[in-house]
């Protein structure tokens, strides 16, 4: 049965802002295995089905994360569980991010709010094989500092010598002393290497408009920037056609997908492109 889940436990819940969760989830036949971009459906009895993006390391084998937001039924009732619980899961699901095209590339991950969640496991995948890549570039945005997340993941990025973290908030609290304004300016004034760069977008509709013109600005090609287009999956196999975009499913076609195969899809292109 393709919609029958499979049984996982919780392992370990931790609060990452005030409204998002990390679950440590094992699934009780064997390893998940998954590729960086994907996505898995999560069933609490009672509540229904929702979607979220593995936002652990593919190289982490033994359990995996996934991060959540309570902002329905679903996530709300995930929030409401403890370790040791018991939820169903299906998938993974979903086409991934190039890695193997990646490789040896300057890679340029670029995510606005919990984006970032869907781009973790890139990160992580590249620092596991550092050698085969080039630079790597970080740009994190977030609201406010509260907001930002994995703020241990961004310590160790912050200080690793291989890669570069430039992390932005709107509204600044206090104690920020970082720099305050849109996602978009860390990316204005840096240096790309347009024939050798790939990169990978995550967030809200806006951050794909604008982060888009940048780097085509920039002469990035078409077909090297990558966007997960994280819509709303009910079924994640292609059966229901919710996530159905002109004559693709979203959840079965993507949810990656390059610039160049976006530009002929009338929606996309008024939802998340540049004019």
């Amino acid at each position: 049965m393709v919609y029958a889940p499979e049984l996982a436990t919780i392992l370990r819940i931790s609060d990452t802002t005030p409204t998002e969760k990390i679950f440590t989830l094992q699934k009780n036949s064997g390893p998940l295995t998954f590729s960086a971009g994907q996505f898995i459906q999560v069933s609490v009895l009672g509540y229904g089905e929702a979607p979220f993006s593995v936002c652990s390391s593919p190289e982490r084998t033994e359990n995996f994360d996934i991060c959540v937001r309570a902002t329905g039924n679903v996530s709300d009732a995930l929030h409401r569980l403890s370790p040791g619980d018991s939820i169903g899961i299906r998938g993974p699901y979903g086409r991934h991010f190039p890695t193997q095209k990646m490789q040896h590339k300057d890679i340029l991950c670029i995510a606005g709010g919990v984006g970032l969640a869907c781009l973790r496991p890139l990160i992580s995948h590249i620092r596991h094989h550092r050698d085969n890549f080039a630079r790597l570039t970080v740009i994190y945005g977030a609201k406010t500092p509260a907001a930002l997340l994995f703020k241990k993941d961004l310590e160790k990025w912050q200080s690793d010598d291989t890669m570069d973290l430039h992390q932005i908030v709107d509204e600044p609290d206090e104690n920020w002393q970082g720099p305050v304004g849109v996602i978009t300016d860390p990316l204005k004034t840096l240096a790309v290497r347009a024939d050798k760069t790939i990169a990978a977008v995550v967030g809200p509709p806006v951050v794909f408009r604008f982060t888009a013109q940048e780097l085509l600005h920039k002469k990035v090609p078409e077909d090297r920037i990558y966007f997960s287009l994280e819509r709303r999956f009910q079924c994640g196999i292609g059966k229901c056609g919710h996530c159905q975009l002109n004559d693709v499913y979203i959840c079965q076609d993507g949810p990656v997908f390059s610039y160049a195969e976006l530009t002929g899809r009338s929606e996309a292109t008024e939802a998340c492109l540049p004019e």
